[in-house]
């Protein structure tokens, strides 16, 4: 029997590598690959248990405070309809996805979520995570402390210094911050940390990934568990407007939040879809921190993906 896949490749995978194109994959030392296959294998059988998903929607509804809200930001858009009036065209009609609304104040804890369901299911009572500015360690730290978890978040140093609400919230929830002094001393050393730390203990801990990063399954949970936000999207735009939105528009940086937006969008052409990058001092500056407009592909932290 052959199947026919959707239109758009992205929406059905990733291929059985963990590839999404040429991009994803899995480059992992051989002392990593056992965690992963565990976890592939693990997470592979969650999926499709029905009981995992009821467990799962019950905590994102009573727990997290989903579904969040879709705001229609009136004034913001008279303004916008003020400047393209101008030049003789109405503007955009805009809303906002709160995400910000859910308990611990950001998206992060909808994969968070998922990975520390998983993490129970596979029986590791230790959680690592990294951090850049601290919201998924904020939301790593509740988690925990919500199952009776212990946690470790690594954090680069210059990141603790400059996000310090963020350290207290965690140390308060139980969590324990690991400052990290090498490399950059920011996210991209923590995570090499953390990983340090993964082959290391590799009997009762699991590895929580904030972003869309690492090793396959990683992208593709991340992606899972954050797909919430755009499905919700979905719903509320027909409530709000009786059809889908014309365009979709979210910042990148490590990408949980944008793909959760754009992933149950892929395959409606009709749906333009913008991701913004911070651009610094411009792209030719080279002071930026847009990897996809200025960067080059390459392999970093177990997947291929676009590096500055």
């Amino acid at each position: 029997m052959t199947v026919q896949q959707l239109p758009n490749s992205f929406r059905t995978g990733p291929d059985e590598r963990g590839h999404f194109g040429r991009y994803g994959g899995r480059f992992v030392a051989e002392t990593l690959m056992p965690l992963v296959l565990e976890l592939e294998a693990a997470y592979a059988e969650a999926r499709l248990d029905p009981a995992f998903k009821q467990e799962m929607e019950g905590y994102l509804t009573h727990y997290v405070g989903r579904p969040s809200p879709l705001y229609f930001a009136e004034r913001i858009t008279e303004h916008c309809r003020s400047l393209k009036a101008a030049g003789g065209e109405r503007g955009a009609k805009i809303y906002f996805k709160r995400d910000e609304l859910n308990h611990t104040g950001a998206h992060k804890v909808n994969n968070v979520l998922g990975q520390i369901m998983l993490a129970r299911r596979m029986g590791k009572p230790r959680i690592i995570a990294e951090t850049g500015a601290g919201q998924h360690g904020v939301a790593t730290a509740t988690l925990c402390a919500r199952f009776g978890l212990k946690c470790v978040v690594y954090m680069g140093s210059v990141d603790v210094e400059r996000q310090k609400p963020n350290v207290f919230r965690m140390k308060l929830l139980g969590a324990e911050v690991r400052p990290v002094e090498s490399g950059s001393k920011t996210l991209k050393d923590a995570m090499n940390e953390a990983l340090r730390d993964w082959v290391t203990n590799v009997g009762d801990t699991f590895y929580c990934i904030g972003t869309v990063a690492g090793p396959h399954p990683y992208p593709m949970m991340v992606r899972d568990f954050q797909s919430v936000i755009g499905r919700e999207t979905r719903e509320q735009m027909q409530v709000a407007e009786g059809r889908l939105p014309d365009s979709l528009v979210a910042c990148i940086g490590g990408g949980s939040n944008a793909m959760g937006l754009f992933h149950p969008f892929l395959d409606d052409q009709q749906v333009e879809i913008y991701g913004v990058e911070a651009a610094g001092h411009g792209i030719k500056s080279g002071e930026h921190a847009a990897s996809i407009a200025g960067g080059r592909p390459g392999v970093l932290h177990g997947n291929r993906t676009y590096l500055l």
